[in-house]
């Protein structure tokens, strides 16, 4: 399979339209349009039941000490974990694109609650639920998409992986308020095919 996007080139960065954030040169960062990207894909395999697709940015910082402190820098060095972004599932198989902005478009405070997506999909919550979860003005369950917003001090460049799979499942084995890591763990065994589209972003405008 083959997956690519008429919005950003895999390895290149991510335009700040399809971010939660974007950079501002007084307050370090601010809303950005948070749309989802364009995406399309092509060779699925003729015995897949449904097509699953997932985004994480692998580069979060496993501290918090120094993230979003005046003065201070998260350093590139600091082990990293994952941040899911997005969690899609029960894609028919005769989808091959989703547009820009028609899953996401704008920043929904306390989480979209019936995200739109292709016909017959669903969509589990992204991490921003955790994120959020002591903010009394954003906690809530944010399902669907919602885009990169790193450190505006991380010294690392951020990756975000977009990975569309087909899988021998008509139905995702996920329920209710599912995750992005519960859905690759269900579907590991399920797996026909899988396709990888990589952007990059950060709101350190001394990362290049």
């Amino acid at each position: 399979m083959h997956l690519l996007s008429s919005n950003f080139v895999h390895g290149q960065r991510i335009p700040a339209e399809f971010a939660f954030c974007a950079p501002d040169p007084v307050q370090h960062v601010r809303m950005s349009r948070n749309r989802n990207p364009h995406l399309r894909w092509t060779g699925v395999p003729s015995t897949a039941r449904s097509l699953v697709l997932l985004c994480v940015d692998v580069d979060v910082p496993t501290r918090a000490d120094d993230v979003n402190q005046e003065g201070r820098s998260v350093p590139a060095d600091l082990p990293r974990t994952s941040f899911w972004h997005w969690a899609l599932v029960d894609v028919p198989p005769s989808v091959s694109e989703i547009p820009a902005g028609s899953a996401c478009d704008g920043v929904t405070v306390r989480g979209k609650r019936e995200p739109r997506g292709p016909k017959g999909s669903r969509q589990g919550l992204n991490d921003y639920t955790l994120w959020f979860a002591g903010d009394k003005d954003m906690a809530g369950q944010y399902f669907g998409y919602d885009g990169p917003c790193p450190p505006w001090n991380d010294t690392l460049l951020h990756h975000y992986h977009f990975t569309l799979y087909a899988i021998d499942l008509a139905r995702c084995p996920v329920e209710g308020a599912f995750t992005g890591q519960q859905v690759k763990d269900a579907i590991a065994r399920h797996v026909l095919a899988e396709a990888r589209l990589t952007g990059t972003y950060s709101l350190n405008p001394a990362v290049k």
